[in-house]
């Protein structure tokens, strides 16, 4: 199988929406956003931006679509103390040229306080530089590249595939008997090369073998990169890949038979509720997959509101993913350290300020506390749970566990230096 645009889309195209938000939607129980007060906020507004990635290989505006529904609830509700928020979202297309341009429209010309809910691949890795040099935070939802969570002015609400991934294994090593496993991820030294680097080094912290397998993301051959991974002697496939190339990969070992011959694991992006209809039963049983964020019904508060949020204020195009679920505790989080703050003094500055000095913040969609602080990075999510699918859905196989990775050591210490731990 050749990867191509139109399987990109066809999985970009992914029914996401139209089954989750119907337990909430049917209590009769308005969202809760902010201040709750009922009342329009009709003050000076504060602009605020979102950037997004959206075009193939992929979709990545779950996190801008739920932070705009969020702040649509917010302003209907009394706002940030009456001041009503301004949300200006770009799509970089996956283009670095157009991520740039679109962050100096924001940042410069526009004088966002902070940009919430990003989603992309590329736009942290240009844009990083410019954030810190305009003293900007960028709150992102939807990060999958090592400059995302190695930079002092960007922190996400989501874990992106180096915890996602080895999360994965880490179940697959004690549960399913994983000695050797392949990670197949994209020649990308920020995305599959960062990620499957550190997945080998855990493999080997545990005494066991792993190998990795880099795709030219401009020309993937699933078929062959499916026949190299016969030839490598492992027992486990770790899918360190977005959705459509690891939905790709697996009809292609379908195709040939081979569910059997490996244990297959993979971070996030395969949970999603359209994935059931595309791969059916063949699979049930047989794929584990370490999800970043809480499960799509969880009864869970927040998880709950998120539902609510989207079904009142959220475009009926919307995505309803995990990218949608980081944006929705992103804006909520940001929105939580603006309602502290004078609204007459609210500018980049006292906003910069506030949202580094989150710390402890909770929600039943991440298993720990969420903070920002001061420093030169930021991964406040690194636990996950593992979720197996069934054919027609997933169920939870392990409650929030963390990883053991040396690449944590800098974040743990700085969890310690902040009471956290």
């Amino acid at each position: 199988m050749k990867f191509s645009a139109t399987l990109f889309a066809g999985a970009a195209t992914l029914c996401l929406a139209t089954t989750i938000g119907s337990s909430a939607a049917a209590d009769g129980h308005a969202p809760s956003c902010g201040l709750n007060t009922g009342e329009a906020a009709t003050g000076e507004p504060i602009t605020v931006g979102g950037i997004n990635g959206n075009a193939p290989p992929g979709d990545f505006s779950g996190g801008t679509d739920a932070a705009a529904a969020y702040f649509a609830c917010v302003n209907a509700n009394g706002g940030i103390n009456g001041r009503p928020i301004n949300y200006l979202v770009e799509n970089d297309q996956w283009n670095p040229e157009l991520a740039g341009q679109v962050a100096t429209k924001l940042v410069k010309d526009e004088g966002v306080v902070a940009l919430v809910g990003n989603g992309s691949v590329v736009e942290m890795a240009v844009n990083a530089r410019l954030y810190a040099d305009e003293g900007v935070m960028a709150m992102a939802s939807g990060c999958a590249i090592s400059e995302c969570y190695e930079s002092a002015n960007i922190v996400s609400t989501n874990q992106g595939p180096l915890p996602s991934g080895i999360g994965a294994l880490k179940y697959a090593v004690e549960e399913l008997g994983t000695e050797h496993a392949i990670c197949i991820g994209f020649n990308i030294p920020n995305n599959g090369g960062w990620a499957c680097g550190w997945m080998e080094n855990y493999m080997a912290s545990k005494g066991k073998v792993g190998t990795s397998i880099l795709m030219d993301p401009t020309a993937v051959d699933l078929n062959s990169v499916y026949l190299q991974a016969l030839t490598e002697g492992a027992d486990t496939i770790l899918l360190m890949l977005p959705a459509a190339p690891a939905i790709g990969l697996l009809k292609v070992a379908e195709e040939q038979g081979g569910r059997d011959l490996f244990k297959w694991v993979s971070p996030t992006p395969l949970y999603d509720p359209g994935v059931a209809d595309i791969l059916g039963d063949y699979w049930a049983d047989n794929l584990y997959i370490n999800i970043e964020l809480a499960q799509f019904d969880s009864a869970g508060a927040d998880n709950q509101n998120w539902i609510k949020v989207m079904d009142a204020y959220g475009q009926a195009d919307d995505r309803r993913d995990t990218f949608s679920q980081s944006g929705y505790v992103s804006a909520k989080f940001f929105v939580d350290a603006l309602l502290a703050l004078d609204p007459s003094t609210i500018d980049r500055d006292s906003v910069t300020a506030a949202i580094k000095g989150i710390v402890g913040a909770e929600s039943d969609l991440l298993c720990d506390p969420y903070y920002v602080g001061d420093a030169d990075r930021h991964m406040p999510n690194h636990s996950g749970r593992m979720v197996k699918f069934t054919g027609t859905g997933f169920e939870m196989v392990r409650d929030c566990y963390d990883i053991d990775t040396e690449y944590l050591e800098p974040i743990l210490a700085q969890e310690a230096a902040l009471g956290l731990r």
